[in-house]
């Protein structure tokens, strides 16, 4: 089979984008499949040194578009990394030759353009949508883009137009296929399935409690007796954490809680705590992905919020390093959300909602005696959330 995958990021990128797309490419590729990636020059971040470079394969070829290395600090910047590589992957699917398979993610929004333009020169190709966020639901729900606008209307025309001619779509939870579920055409309806995101099983081997040293950059943190919930990854503007800071003034004596990463609410969050004149949160950058086993290892349990506004639109991807950890989540957010669904499934932490303090402060001090669902964590992964188990199911939609 011939395959594309088409995503802006690639690995050796930091971003869940670009590990998700190298784990998928290499292992079709290992399948027997003619893969292509077509993905983007420049990084998530600008200056971030990333540690594991892409596996070599001889029916594996990346092929790199430019694109300009700015970042996502500003809505511009992050803009023109966007319309660049959307204008180049579309040239590179149209010149190229012909694909039995593409599958197009959702970085950036509409990508999966190039993939249909191939379709129409092309009509054998299947056309698969891996969907990481909808556009533009997110944009409405947050203020970027006033509902009914017309460049609302615009893209929402142009969604239905691309759906038209995508096979399937896989999503990453009911709730987000039954939002984009509105696009499809009656007659002309994509086939829609459900396959949460994965880690790689063999970057996270059983580790025993205690048999990783602690990452470092808790050294400098007066813990002491404290349990560590650690928060990894994205603080963007789909997450929320009100009521988390409100838990934190009363968990001073039992908790110290460690934001590592960065994102669009990052100054926010940090203001925020100190002008509560918390003690007990700490803050650090984003650390490679090698770091993130010793930086979980210290952890009692970690932390994932996400903003109501997001059920159906976006689904915390940090949820699977987390659990292949083996740490309990201590999830804020709205029912229903992949993370949602985890818990109430595998019975691995605590899903509470905005506003219920005490349910969060409750929660942070029973990690210390639930010594039970750490293995519950870790079972969740390596039955649901490993690539071991993902994977086939993947492999299901695009042999169909």
């Amino acid at each position: 089979m011939r395959l594309a995958v088409v995503n802006q990021f690639y690995a050796p990128d930091i971003s869940p984008t670009a590990q998700l797309a190298a784990s998928l490419a290499e292992h079709r590729a290992d399948r027997g499949d003619e893969v292509t990636v077509i993905t983007g020059r420049a990084g998530y971040l600008e200056g971030l040194a990333q540690a594991r470079a892409a596996r070599e394969h001889p029916s594996l070829r990346v092929r790199r578009v430019w694109t300009p290395d700015l970042g996502k600090s500003t809505l511009a910047r992050r803009l023109t990394g966007y319309a660049t590589f959307l204008l180049g992957s579309v040239l590179r699917l149209l010149v190229g030759p012909r694909q039995d398979v593409i599958v197009a993610m959702t970085t950036p929004p509409l990508v999966v353009l190039g993939a249909v333009l191939h379709k129409l020169c092309h009509p054998s190709t299947k056309v698969v949508l891996w969907s990481m966020d909808c556009y533009p639901d997110a944009a409405e729900r947050f203020g970027e883009l006033r509902p009914g606008a017309w460049l609302s209307r615009l893209l929402r025309a142009l969604n239905r137009r691309l759906f038209a001619h995508i096979d399937d779509v896989v999503a990453l939870d009911g709730a987000m296929a039954e939002l984009l579920a509105q696009y499809a055409t009656a007659g002309r309806e994509p086939r829609f399935h459900v396959v949460p995101n994965w880690e790689r099983a063999s970057l996270f081997p059983p580790v025993e409690p205690g048999g990783l040293p602690p990452w470092k950059g808790y050294d400098a943190m007066e813990v002491g007796e404290r349990s560590i919930v650690v928060y990894l990854g994205n603080t963007g503007v789909g997450h929320r954490f009100d009521t988390v800071l409100d838990a934190a003034a009363r968990l001073e004596d039992d908790a110290v809680f460690v934001f590592i990463g960065g994102g669009a609410r990052w100054s926010d969050l940090v203001a925020d705590a100190r002008a509560r004149g918390l003690t007990n949160v700490a803050f650090h950058g984003y650390v490679a992905k090698d770091e993130t086993p010793a930086v979980m290892a210290g952890a009692a349990g970690a932390l994932i919020t996400l903003d109501d506004r997001s059920l159906g639109v976006m689904s915390p991807s940090k949820l699977h390093a987390n659990l292949a950890a083996g740490l309990p989540i201590v999830y804020v957010g709205p029912e229903g959300s992949n993370v949602d669904e985890a818990i109430r499934a595998c019975g691995c932490g605590y899903s509470l909602r905005h506003g219920d303090v005490d349910g969060v402060v409750a929660a942070v001090r029973g990690l210390r005696s639930a010594t039970d669902l750490r293995g519950r964590a870790r079972r969740a992964f390596e039955e649901r959330y490993c690539d071991e188990a993902t994977l086939p199911r993947f492999d299901a939609v695009l042999d169909a």
